[in-house]
């Protein structure tokens, strides 16, 4: 699998035949993305939660590609309206799981708020995805909180996602606890350094969690990709 780094919370997976881009907040909307919402082709699109920045090119993006859509099911509501009869778009609520040919995608409990753009509640969430043989975990906005150890026991996590950048989510100092809790072998940041309240030091997180455990930190610019 190859991951891709698309800015903020926003990655794209691929095995070569699919592609799961999740929580596309892309250029001109992101400041720090390499690309635009015109310049990415998914297959698929999943979303941990409604704010605007992860969900803002879900539609654009969407109507574009024909890309499948999967969101907790108040956000999923909202999206097919928007994008009308016809198009795939899948709802689970939390502990759900979507089956694909491709594989499957887990929503399981983040510890956040959400209420989108137009207004609808809806529970956050992380996702994880298993394609193309590797489980990939995005913890989506979350803070530090004891039952992510869960998610890594229910099923072996390949790589962990996880928000580092403070002030809306969980701190670098959290997410390393975060990290001894998931107990992934690799770990890729996110969340950071788009704007300036969630601005942090990326390599004294990946010098930390690489002293207090055995796991290893790969960081990631806006457009980089690293492959499992």
């Amino acid at each position: 699998m190859e991951i891709r780094y698309l800015g903020h919370a926003t990655f794209e997976l691929s095995d070569g035949d699919t592609t799961v881009l999740i929580d596309p907040f892309l250029g001109p909307n992101n400041p720090k993305a390499p690309v635009s919402a015109d310049e990415v082709e998914p297959t698929h699109i999943v979303v941990t939660h409604g704010h605007v920045d992860h969900v803002a090119d879900v539609i654009p993006v969407a109507k574009r590609t024909g890309a499948a859509v999967t969101a907790i099911v108040e956000l999923a509501n909202e999206f097919a309206e928007d994008l009308g009869d016809g198009h795939p778009v899948h709802d689970p609520n939390l502990g759900g799981t979507v089956q694909f040919d491709w594989g499957w995608v887990k929503y399981v409990p983040a510890w956040h708020t959400s209420t989108t753009p137009k207004g609808t509640v809806n529970t956050p969430a992380g996702v994880v995805v298993h394609l193309g043989g590797t489980t990939v975990y995005h913890a989506g906005d979350t803070a530090l909180f004891g039952d992510l150890a869960l998610v890594g026991r229910r099923t072996p996590i390949d790589v962990a996602i996880v928000p580092i950048g403070g002030h809306y989510t969980m701190d670098r100092h959290d997410a390393v606890e975060a990290v001894k809790l998931i107990g992934a072998p690799t770990v890729i940041p996110g969340h950071y350094d788009t704007f300036p309240p969630i601005e942090t030091d990326a390599e004294a997180f990946k010098a930390d969690v690489e002293r207090e455990t055995s796991s290893k930190v790969v960081l990631l610019e806006p457009g980089e990709s690293w492959s499992t």
